[in-house]
């Protein structure tokens, strides 16, 4: 097994009361994909910070291979001190890194590199962070969250990008398609203690809920002894003295093993309220359209949505998605067309940027209002304290600023919110955000209990495949077309998946565009042909001008490798140094490969060109 390029031992960190890291550990070894698991708020971002070297742990050992390279790529990060996204990008490369790298990723990521970085988006802000870390293509890549603001266009570049690195990973995310994708080593990180599975992301589920049915088993076979043995105090000791303190001992023990046991954290508890059942007929939209300035952002969209539906719309970021939703449920006027809506519609909406939380509010004022200790749920007044140990709050955090939440917790403060309002329609804008696999888990289940209608909007392609019952896509210019069934329906049907706006491939047009005509039933034309003629990009062309160097360098340090397995005498006098050497070739001897098949590529690309 190669050597680990980083290795945390014996990690423990204390904030509060309760130790957050308790004995974590975490060995990634070179070209490792790890995936790192856990619940919101179990130290799974604090751990990468620990392995990043950005947090000193209470105890423990960190080690770094020397002369390895790391990257981290933080949730939230820092711009100060840069004027542009390329000069920030440009700030993580290091001595003999390809300068080129910058400016190539962030064209490839959707920026010019002339962004001034104070007013980057949440997802721009992303994008380049990401292109940041990627770009020196280190030894290691420590991501946190990665796909957060991201839609599903960049997710898909991001999954083809991080696959053809050589870099070792170490992946924290939400996103379970991206995971199982990426992953070939699972790290569950669960009261403070790290478990590894030697499999991906897929494997691990099955795993989690077998080790914890251990645990319960163990949890009652101790609970039986101590009862045993609380039966034999009361009524079996006898004048054996010694023995008997032995196993008065052991009792003692046993119970305080028992009473300081940290329990796996408990689930949400995810309950919609409901109101009066709504019309057969929700909403009938006709031929609407919407346009801000030149810009038309809904193009003559018809559908009908009946009681039960379950309507996930997906796009890149900017194809209208959210204003879409405003045109469907009569937030917004639509330019042209009509729309109408069913009767006895109570509408409870998620808004994806929780733009109405308060960051000075308390986590008790935000679900009562204030002056009151009750939540209505289902018409019925609940204590505000009990509902959010619903949520997974502790009392401590009842009275707390929200300014102080992670993202996951304020995600599930927003659905706390939504689902005490009485509703039989549910609008859910980017629900998984944030959200730990565990809620992710029971909101998907709510969804599909849910006796109303949902519309949501969403980037998590898997969440799409197990809660929706047909998807509107953005097919770009303004329009939206249905199809039947979840996510991976749509790609067998389109023939395609999502693409950035500035690449979309103009639609077929549905003769009648209504949701009888199109849903499912017809699969989108494909593009026409570009009449244009191809040119090289800047990426390729300077690959063709950089190449021979790289290659004539890769067969030098072939060579020099070789040269050093050949003699007879190494593997016995340093076993390591010779498996550490052919380990070294065989990356060079495919470095060579790959270098000089894209070098012939691009050179027959460039003579078909020419030619």
């Amino acid at each position: 097994m190669a050597p680990p390029l980083v290795l945390l031992q014996d990690i423990h960190l204390r904030y509060g009361a309760t130790p957050l890291l308790d004995g974590a550990e975490l060995s990634v070894s070179a070209g490792e994909r790890v995936c790192l698991v856990g619940r919101n708020g179990s130290g799974k971002s604090t751990l990468l910070k620990v392995a990043a070297g950005l947090v000193a742990p209470d105890s423990g050992t960190r080690f770094f291979q020397p002369g390895a390279t790391v990257r981290y790529l933080p949730q939230e990060p820092d711009f100060s001190g840069h004027s542009t996204t390329l000069s920030y990008v440009e700030a993580g490369l290091g001595p003999g890194d390809e300068a080129y790298r910058a400016q190539y990723l962030l064209e490839e990521l959707g920026l010019t590199g002339r962004e001034d970085p104070a007013h980057l988006s949440g997802g721009e802000a992303r994008r380049a962070a990401l292109a940041r870390v990627i770009a020196p293509e280190p030894d290691v890549l420590l991501l946190d969250e990665p796909t957060n603001h991201l839609d599903l266009p960049v997710i898909e570049w991001l999954e083809k990008e991080l696959k053809g690195l050589r870099s070792a990973m170490v992946l924290i995310s939400h996103d379970r398609r991206f995971l199982e994708t990426l992953s070939r080593v699972t790290v569950w990180l669960d009261r403070g203690q790290t478990r590894r599975l030697e499999q991906g992301f897929s494997a691990f589920e099955a795993w989690r809920d077998e080790v914890l049915e251990q645990e319960e088993t163990e949890r009652h076979k101790l609970d039986r002894k101590i009862v045993a043995e609380l039966d034999w105090l009361r009524y079996g000791v006898t004048a054996r003295r010694k023995r008997n303190v032995r196993r008065l001992g052991l009792l003692h023990s046993m119970r305080k093993d028992r009473r300081e046991e940290r329990r796996a954290v408990g689930n949400v508890k995810l309950a919609v309220t409901e109101a009066e059942t709504s019309g057969k007929l929700v909403i009938e939209a006709k031929n609407i359209s919407k346009a801000y300035g030149d810009r038309t952002v809904v193009r003559d969209f018809s559908t009908r949505i009946l009681r039960g539906d379950r309507l996930g719309i997906v796009g890149p970021n900017g194809a209208g998605k959210t204003t879409l939703i405003k045109l469907l449920t009569g937030e917004l006027a639509p330019d042209s067309g009509t729309v109408k809506l069913g009767t006895n519609l109570e509408v409870a909406s998620l808004d994806q940027k929780r733009t109405a939380l308060d960051p000075s509010t308390t986590l008790r004022d935000a679900l009562t209002g204030g002056g009151s200790d009750q939540v209505m749920v289902g018409g019925v007044p609940k204590h505000v304290m009990g509902y959010l140990k619903d949520f997974l709050f502790t009392p401590e955090q009842a009275n707390a600023p929200l300014s102080v939440l992670s993202g996951g917790e304020r995600g599930r403060l927003m659905l706390a919110r939504a689902l005490a309002l009485p509703s039989n329609v549910l609008v859910l804008d980017e629900p998984t955000n944030d959200l730990d696999l565990e809620t992710l888990d029971l909101l998907q289940e709510m969804v599909a209990d849910y006796p109303g209608t949902v519309i949501l909007v969403s980037h998590d392609r898997d969440f799409l495949d197990r809660t929706v019952s047909s998807v509107i896509m953005a097919e770009g210019d303004g329009v939206f077309r249905e199809y039947a069934g979840g996510y991976s329906d749509m790609l067998a049907q389109r023939g395609r998946g999502v693409e950035a706006r500035d690449k979309a491939a103009p639609p077929a047009r549905a003769k009648g565009g209504d949701k009888g005509n199109d849903k499912g039933a017809e699969k989108a034309a494909p593009a026409p042909a570009a009449k244009d003629k191809r040119r090289l990009t800047f990426h390729e062309q300077h690959a063709l001008k950089t190449l021979p160097k790289t290659i004539e360098g890769l067969r030098a340090k072939v060579e020099k490798l070789a040269a050093e397995i050949a003699d007879p005498a190494l593997y016995a006098k340093d076993p390591a140094r010779f498996q550490k050497a052919s380990a070294a070739l065989g990356e060079a001897q495919g470095a060579l490969d790959g270098a000089e098949e894209e070098w012939l590529r691009l050179e027959i690309l460039r003579e078909e060109m020419e030619g």
